[in-house]
């Protein structure tokens, strides 16, 4: 499974403006412009050899993600940090693996105040039909627990269902901006040993207490659920720590 996922990352295309975007944004996190002044389209044009049009692009890229400001007439300068668009795709593959630790521990923070709002508000009124998918997702994982990587894409779901059933519509968007974030989640909570084995048992009693349309139950179910990822991700901190 991981020469799959090491596969997938191989064949990965980046445009030019990206890659030179990705290298400026290490370089501002390692703090390589302490002055706040990021590169000027010029600058790029200049260190990296590329063209007024590439230069543009990337500094519209950076610009995106909230990291710079750029204006007419006047110098590129670094955002601050707090106000970057952690919720990208990009900006969490650029950064480095101890930011995207504290990331996915504010991330639970998130979802601790969300989900089992979430899934209570989902056992109130939710439809028979959604129980069905939902229960065909729960099947689903107790059959993908040797495939960690297509089991977190129905876990993922399963997540987005309750949601949906939920029926606020801003609060399905939060939850949806964060899906890179919790891609990055589950990748960690699902590697570990019997991890995948625990997730469907803890997805059994939360469709169980969405069946028995028993709010009480199911906040309950999904709190649990997030705590014991909670302490994953703490146990894969603590072990990083050690080994550097």
């Amino acid at each position: 499974m991981q020469r799959r996922q090491e596969s997938l990352d191989a064949v990965k295309v980046r445009t030019l403006p990206v890659q030179v975007a990705a290298h400026l944004t290490r370089r501002i996190v390692n703090g390589e412009f302490e002055d706040g002044r990021a590169p000027s389209e010029l600058d790029i044009t200049q260190e990296f050899g590329v063209s007024r049009v590439v230069a543009r692009e990337t500094l519209k890229i950076l610009a995106s993600l909230d990291i710079v400001d750029v204006a007419q007439g006047r110098r590129v300068v670094v955002r601050p940090r707090a106000e970057w668009d952690y919720l990208s795709p990009l900006l969490i593959e650029w950064l480095p693996a101890e930011i995207v630790g504290e990331l996915l521990q504010e991330l639970y923070q998130m979802r601790a105040l969300l989900e089992p709002e979430l899934a209570a508000m989902a056992a109130a009124g939710i439809t028979d039909e959604t129980l069905a998918r939902l229960g065909d997702e729960v099947g689903r994982m107790a059959a993908l627990e040797g495939d960690p990587e297509a089991y977190l894409e129905v876990d993922h779901e399963f997540h987005m269902e309750i949601c949906r059933a939920a029926d606020n519509r801003i609060l399905d968007r939060i939850m949806y901006s964060a899906r890179w974030l919790g891609t990055a989640s589950r990748r960690v909570t699902n590697e570990a040993p019997s991890g995948l084995h625990r997730a469907t048992a803890e997805h059994t009693e939360i469709y169980e207490a969405l069946v028995a349309r028993d709010p009480e139950g199911a906040r309950a179910a999904m709190r649990k659920h997030l705590r014991n990822n909670h302490s994953t991700l703490l146990s894969e901190k603590a072990q990083r720590s050690k080994r550097r």
